[in-house]
Parts: C-alpha cells; sequence; structure tokens
C-alpha cells in the first residue's frame, strides 16, 4: 500500500535539509538498506536507506531543494505496486502539491544582514490587519537574509509569506540602484576637483557557490573566535622513539599505524592523568566526561570534517588507526552521519605531512581545546651536557579559557609530551 516518505531528521537540531540526490529512480524497485536518496545537513551528506523493500512510485521534490524536516518528499509502495492514478494517489494521501514547490536552493543569501533591507511594498503588514502569516522555511530564509518578515508582501495562498518572496526581495536589494545625472561642469574660475573612478572588476575570477557544509563551517568557526576565549600552549617533543615504536608496531600490526595514530593515543593518556581537561562548557555548568572522546580532523574535497574516535583510553592503537581509516574513507565518500561528528571534547589536527612546522588552530566548538601538530624534522637538542640531533615535533595546543585554566592546560599539555617521549606506555 502507498505511503509517503518524509523528509528524515538525520540531525538533531536540524530543521531543514537540502534533498541531494535521489539513487533510485522514479518508479524502480528497491530492496531494505539501499539507499534511497542523499540528504545534506551542515555537517555532512548522508544516505538514507530504505526500511523494508518496495518501489518508489512518485518523488515529490528534485535534487537541490532545501526542504523541512517531516515534509513528504516521495510516495512509496509495495513491491510489485503501480502507481496508477497519480494525482489521485497523491490527493488520498493528503498531498495535493510539494509544499511551495520551491526552487533549487540558492546558495548565494548572504550569511551577514545588510544594512538597508528592501522596503516594504503598500500593501504590506497593514493591509492584512497587522499580522503576517508566512512559512518556517521563508522565515528562516529571511533572517538569514537580513529581511524583515513583516516587510514583506506575501503572494502564497492567503497572503502567505513564501519562499519566492524573500528571494525576491533579496534579488530587488541587490538590484544596483541607477547612476545619478552628471553634474554640470563647473565655471572655467573654479579650480574642479578630479573624480578618481573605481577601478572595474575585469580580472578572470572564478564564483564557487558555498555548500552547507562550507557555511556551516564558516559560520561555527567564526563564532568560535569572536565568542570563545581562546589561549595558546606551544610545546615541542623529541619523537625518535615515538617513531621507533611506530615501525615495530607495523611490522607485526594488521593495520598500519600512522604518527597521528600515536598522538590520539597519547591525548588519551594525558585526557586520563588530567580529568579536567576532558571537559565543555555549558550555560550552567562545566561538563567533565568519564570516557575520552577525541576528534580527529579529516580533510575532504568539501571541507574538513571532525569525526569522533569514543572510548580511545579502552583502545589499542591499532584499533584508533582502523577506526580512523574507516573514518576517513567515510568522510570522503560523503557517507558519515551527523552522530559520527558529535561529541568529544578536543580535536587532532594534524598538517605535518603538508610539511607545515607549526601552526594554531580554532577551536571546534562546544570542545573545549585542540591539538595543531606540526612536521617532524631534524634538530639540535642538548641532552646531558651535549648537543645532538634529534626528531622533534611542534604542537600549539588553543584552549578555551572558560571551562579550563592556563595551569590546567599546562599540566596537560606535560603529561602529553611525556607520554609522546616515552611512548612505551601508549601500548601497555
Amino acid at each position: 500500500m502507498a505511503e509517503l516518505f518524509r523528509m528524515p531528521a538525520v540531525a538533531a537540531d536540524a530543521a531543514t535539509a537540502v534533498l541531494s540526490a535521489w539513487q533510485v529512480a522514479e518508479g524502480a524497485s528497491f530492496t531494505k538498506d539501499d539507499a534511497l536518496v542523499s540528504i545534506e545537513t551542515d555537517k555532512a551528506e548522508v544516505d538514507v536507506a530504505a526500511e523494508q523493500d518496495g518501489v518508489l512510485l512518485k518523488t515529490l521534490y528534485e535534487a537541490g531543494v532545501e526542504i523541512e524536516v517531516g515534509d513528504p518528499i516521495a510516495v512509496l509502495g509495495a513491491v510489485g505496486e503501480q502507481a496508477g492514478d497519480l494525482d489521485a494517489l497523491l490527493a488520498g494521501l493528503g498531498v495535493v502539491a510539494p509544499g511551495e514547490a520551491p526552487e533549487a536552493v540558492r546558495r548565494d543569501v548572504p550569511e551577514e544582514p545588510v544594512a538597508q533591507p528592501a522596503a516594504a511594498p503598500a500593501s504590506g503588514a497593514a493591509e492584512r490587519g497587522g499580522r503576517v502569516f508566512s512559512s518556517p522555511l521563508a522565515r528562516r530564509l529571511a533572517r538569514e537574509a537580513g529581511l524583515d518578515i513583516e516587510a514583506l508582501t506575501g503572494t502564497g495562498p492567503g497572503g502567505r509569506v513564501v519562499r519566492r518572496d524573500v528571494d525576491a526581495a533579496v534579488t530587488a536589494r541587490r538590484t544596483p540602484e541607477p547612476e545619478p545625472a552628471p553634474t554640470p561642469a563647473a565655471p572655467p574660475a573654479a579650480a574642479a576637483v578630479p573624480r578618481t573612478a573605481a577601478p572595474a572588476d575585469t580580472g578572470a575570477h572564478e564564483d564557487i557557490p558555498h555548500s552547507r557544509m562550507r557555511r556551516a563551517i564558516a559560520r561555527r568557526l567564526t563564532e568560535s573566535k569572536q565568542h570563545t576565549p581562546h589561549f595558546y600552549l606551544r610545546a615541542t617533543c623529541a619523537v625518535d622513539e615515538l617513531l621507533a615504536l611506530r615501525q615495530r608496531i607495523n611490522a607485526v600490526s594488521p593495520v598500519k599505524v600512522s604518527v597521528n595514530d600515536l598522538l590520539v593515543k597519547a591525548v588519551a593518556t594525558a585526557h586520563t592523568q588530567v580529568p579536567e581537561m576532558n571537559a565543555v562548557w555549558q550555560p550552567d555548568a562545566v561538563r567533565r566526561f568519564s570516557a575520552v572522546d577525541v576528534s580527529v580532523a579529516i580533510a575532504t574535497g568539501t571541507g574538513l570534517v571532525t569525526p569522533v574516535l569514543r572510548g580511545i583510553e579502552n583502545l589499542s592503537v591499532s584499533a584508533i588507526a582502523a577506526r580512523t581509516r574507516a573514518y576517513a574513507e567515510q568522510a570522503r565518500a560523503g557517507a558519515l552521519h551527523p552522530a559520527d561528528l558529535e561529541g568529544g571534547s578536543i580535536t587532532v589536527s594534524n598538517l605535518g605531512m603538508y610539511g607545515v612546522e607549526e601552526f594554531a588552530a580554532i577551536i571546534n566548538p562546544p570542545q573545549a581545546a585542540i591539538l595543531a601538530v606540526g612536521a617532524a624534522r631534524d634538530e639540535a637538542v642538548v641532552r646531558d651536557g651535549a648537543v645532538t640531533v634529534a626528531k622533534v615535533l611542534g604542537m600549539v595546543l588553543s584552549v578555551d579559557h572558560r571551562p579550563v585554566d592556563g595551569a590546567v592546560a599546562a599540566r596537560w599539555l606535560a603529561a602529553f609530551t611525556e607520554a609522546v617521549e616515552n611512548p612505551v606506555r601508549l601500548v601497555v
């Protein structure tokens, strides 16, 4: 029997999601666990699987449309079921038309409000009794574009403000005002001051529209720098013994272990020794965790993602390596789930493979810290009063000063350095 397939709530705090692509053609059959549709949220692109065998009778939206969670997006039928009279089928399911029939999601709406919103037409809220009816999607788009929803005239049913009204207002605001008429030339006796025209933008360039993930990254990291009081601690670790240990592990381990895997394990060791660092800031309290969950930064073609390795204080180094590899493959295939990106109190971001010696990273909210790791390099060091050459690794710890004081972070960094320079404790 035909039933509605609704936009799933793939992220706990998402009110809308973008329908990226249908994975099953209209009229085609599918089996349980087959991917039906790809959904893009602020954090990741997710394939939504079928819960049982069936057939995709009708899609209600094309790819590229932003849809509110819970709205119907397709009609599913039992195996072998035919669509028949689609209009009657949709009417019987209580669907006359797909919502507001939105166009493909706009990716050029500015993130920040613009100083002067579009002026309200004469037939605005006053003609509707002072109350403006609008869809949740239109309200959100208007808020993101810096528009006053009360100043817009709706063209939807009963004067309801819908998406196309917000889009029209954004377009109108961007239309350049006509050039003023040229002023008469000054009399010869007066010395006119020449005006320098702004140079025309004639350079060759390409504008790459923001993806939903890129907008989310920009928004979250901007908020982090604006609202999170960062402070930074720097350290240099000798890693000769760590590299030697890695070589011995990889000689017997079924999973190849990277330097980063060993550093993640060292983070778990430091968190266990200094549990005050295993915390995040909450409005009413500092939340301290018992398990050690650590995010690892993974670069993808669409942006940086930070899946969370959970309970790593109880994992072996090879288990950490296996989970990290699995996350990296999922991230680059766009198969991470939003739940994979939630939680943790610290992130490890490693740019050493690019030859970067040192950098300071921005904290990924709501976490309390991020460890930025550079490249291992040969340097002259003093040991027992003698100068020798050693492999050293530079790193910068960025810390949220609200839940963590400087002395706590310093003790944590000392414990981390000790674990790296004496790595046998990472495997016992």
